[in-house]
């Protein structure tokens, strides 16, 4: 089951709310609100990848034969029960956390439920769905708080990697995703635009990540810590170039962390 809900990005997704509750309150306390937003997110997160691996389960007979589902782990009974039980639970909680909480849970899981069957297929508007849902956590946690703008810093800077962390997925699955038919863009453009979309991404990051120092918004910590990122990005934006996607993945992963730690660094 914990493979299944896929545990590091549910604590990823949780981590992310905290960051942004904490730079809503301009102080290092987790709030009743944040907490319970906390709980939702991962709940909601948990629903969406419960269906993402109900939806893909030809390709990842492909791609991905260890997968709970396809390989018999768990079944498809229980799976369904799983996201319908966390996306309900997920949802009430952001009821009682208020209107404003409650559409934006309910437009993300109304996306995540599509993605697979429905916004996937299309290529790379489902790379940018699917990044943008991914961010939302810090302006989540800033929003229980009522103050979504601080969780916008992160949220930009979210929206860039995991683009990028889309397209370098796409580029492993694309034996998987042809089983099914998907137009995603190293099956529509090839595989060399699909390494350049994602180092173009990355380089894009890199300036976007810097203009909070620039611009004042954050200081000197924030800046030493973005800097060093910068150079792991760069390195791995040659590597892309040179058409090599090994641990690009994980790496952007890694990469989300270290920003989310300059964030926080930043307001200790």
């Amino acid at each position: 089951m914990l493979a299944l809900v896929r545990l590091k990005n549910l604590l990823l997704a949780a981590a992310g709310v905290a960051i942004g509750g904490v730079l809503a309150q301009g102080a290092w306390r987790i709030s009743a609100a944040v907490a319970w937003a906390m709980a939702s997110a991962v709940l909601l997160a948990a629903a969406g990848n419960v269906a993402n691996d109900l939806f893909d389960r030809d390709a990842d007979r492909v791609n991905r034969p260890d997968r709970p589902l396809v390989s018999g782990r768990v079944s498809e009974r229980a799976a369904f029960a799983l996201a319908g039980i966390s996306g309900g639970l997920g949802l009430l909680i952001a009821w009682f956390l208020g209107r404003d909480m409650f559409f934006v849970a309910l437009a993300s899981l109304v996306v995540m439920l599509l993605y697979s069957p429905a916004i996937k297929p299309l290529g790379l508007p489902g790379n940018v769905a699917v990044a943008v849902i991914a961010s939302l956590p810090p302006v989540y946690g800033a929003l229980a708080e009522h103050f979504p703008r601080a969780g916008y810093v992160p949220f930009a800077m979210g929206v860039i990697l995991h683009f990028a962390r889309e397209i370098v997925k796409d580029l492993e699955d694309v034996a998987g995703d042809r089983v099914q038919g998907r137009r995603t863009v190293p099956i529509v453009l090839g595989r060399d635009a699909a390494f350049v979309l994602a180092a173009g991404a990355l380089v894009l990051f890199v300036p976007a990540s810097l203009a909070p120092w620039f611009g004042g918004w954050y200081g000197r910590r924030y800046g030493i810590m973005v800097i060093i990122l910068g150079v792991g990005i760069g390195v791995l934006i040659i590597r892309l170039l040179a058409r090599d996607g090994r641990g690009a993945s994980p790496a952007l992963k890694l990469a989300m962390v270290w920003g989310m730690a300059a964030l926080l660094w930043d307001r200790m």
